[in-house]
């Protein structure tokens, strides 16, 4: 018990997240850094997909996507998401909630250069979340995309970039016996965080 209340008393969430994620990232046996996406579009319906957290900071939470995408078009109607992560491994879940803010041309750039090659010939080929007519469809406009940069630098392609996640509050659960689940949340107006713990 003791260990439980340490644990989720830090006062800095990010310092938090950041030691609860190198716990898990040592032990889950898929990615640490898949995380649950909730948006709503501009017509209030939800929508939730997982996506790969790309960096984790005091300024907030990347991940990277097609800006045409379903996602991409409700953050440009709605800018508020939420995050959730699950570990069940270590037994720890965190509920990121806030603002989402695009990512900077220089920052968003030196990701995509940093990526695969065949992902980033990927990211032009893929119309994501329209309709397609069968996978033969895709092949062809990878093809396409191949060809067109056959040799030399792929620029990131004008539809595909990233958003940072801004916390307005973190939510850190911890597994224990009998359901009696501990739960931290952590607000913030800007200026610091608050805490407060929550039954289970």
């Amino acid at each position: 018990m003791a260990q439980a209340e340490e644990r989720a008393d830090a006062p800095d969430p990010i310092e938090l997240f950041h030691r609860w994620y190198d716990e898990a990232a040592q032990s889950e046996p898929a990615d640490a850094s898949a995380v649950a996406l909730a948006t709503v579009d501009g017509d209030g319906a939800p929508s939730v997909r997982m996506v790969l957290l790309k960096d984790a900071s005091e300024r907030g939470f990347v991940f990277y996507t097609n800006l045409e995408s379903r996602k991409g078009r409700a953050l440009a109607a709605d800018p508020r998401a939420a995050m959730c992560f699950y570990w069940p491994t270590v037994g720890y879940q965190v509920r990121v909630e806030g603002r989402v803010e695009a990512v900077a041309s220089e920052e968003a750039d030196a990701y995509f250069a940093s990526r695969e090659r065949a992902s980033q010939i990927g990211a032009w080929a893929s119309k994501q979340s329209r309709p397609l007519s069968g996978m033969w469809e895709l092949d062809k406009e990878v093809a396409r995309y191949a060809a067109r940069f056959l040799a030399g630098h792929i620029p990131r392609p004008p539809h595909w970039s990233g958003y940072r996640l801004v916390p307005a509050a973190m939510e850190f659960w911890r597994r224990r016996a009998f359901r009696l689940h501990e739960r931290m949340v952590y607000r913030t107006d800007g200026r610091g965080w608050t805490t407060e713990r929550l039954y289970p």
